[in-house]
């Protein structure tokens, strides 16, 4: 195993540029850009003594929906963990060439709240490479620890396209789950994914403008599935335990600028949301959130 230490969070305005290189025509197959496959890598990738910058904060909370508070938002740590994630994606030992990869889900587990002021520790690896329709999925898992004391986890699950794959080894958390009906609808910006890509770091040309997405093939910028799943949590903020689980699964792009449906709904214990579209039922995220002992 590989331990590799940062004393401060990698600037992502170069990983960006080199996430991009493997996609290019030729650049892409040169030793050095070429991704390896077939593993992830053992490789961990930490950082300690991370303080919250209070600013970084306000700007957060205020382009997801959150209050004020003396906590984070259970989403918050994701952003002292990206920097890290993108080194990683970026090394050439992991499997796949990031700009091809989709966020399919996201599970985060907050075992108690961390406080504004509380100083933590990140740690960041890839694992569970394993088949899927049409490619693979690969987990990177996120920790964050103080004093030793696992307080948040995170699992972020991405899904590389490829021939081959093949079923699924386990079942998808949210198989079966189906996102609630809504009346709270949210307008959301052409400038959406600008904003939330400027406090996360995540500049991936799909999010910004129309012009850099339709070069990766779509329609229009579109939201990041993180901004999503922050703002849905946002909108359940005062529901939420101090200890819970929240799996989220990302079903279908949100083309920006448009109008979203959010809605939640009690099952037994559980609290599961989701986002439609406004004009078309079509389901963009499924969550449920499930209380932790």
């Amino acid at each position: 195993m590989v331990i590799r230490t940062f004393d401060k969070a990698p600037s992502t305005g170069p990983l960006m540029l080199k996430a991009v290189l493997p996609a290019i025509p030729v650049i892409g197959g040169l030793p050095g850009v070429r991704h390896a496959k077939g593993s992830v890598p053992d490789i961990v990738l930490e950082r300690t003594g991370v303080r919250t910058d209070h600013a970084h904060l306000e700007t957060y909370n205020e382009v997801c929906g959150f209050p004020r508070s003396d906590v984070l938002p259970a989403t918050y740590p994701h952003m002292a963990a990206f920097g890290l994630h993108m080194s990683l994606m970026t090394d050439t030992a992991f499997p796949f060439a990031p700009m091809g990869l989709v966020h399919l889900r996201n599970t985060i587990t907050q075992h108690r709240p961390i406080g504004v002021d509380e100083t933590f520790d990140v740690s960041v690896r890839a694992a569970d490479l394993r088949p899927f329709p049409k490619g693979s999925l690969v987990d990177i898992v996120t920790t964050v620890s103080i004093a030793g004391e696992l307080v948040w986890e995170e699992i972020t699950t991405l899904f590389s396209r490829h021939t081959g794959g093949g079923a699924e080894t386990s079942p998808a958390p949210l198989a079966g789950v189906e996102a609630p009906d809504g009346v709270v609808h949210w307008k959301l910006g052409g400038d959406l994914g600008r904003r939330y890509g400027a406090v996360s770091g995540d500049r991936n040309p799909i999010h910004l403008y129309p012009l850099t997405a339709k070069a990766f093939g779509f329609p229009s910028n579109i939201a990041h599935g993180m901004w999503t799943l922050a703002r849905s949590l946002s909108a359940i903020q005062n529901r939420l335990p101090a200890a819970f689980t929240v799996d989220a699964e990302f079903r279908k792009p949100i083309l920006l600028p448009g109008t979203v449906v959010f809605g939640s709904r009690v099952v037994e214990d559980d609290l599961v949301f989701g986002v439609k579209g406004a004009k078309k039922p079509v389901t963009h995220l499924v969550g449920r959130v499930v209380p932790q002992a």
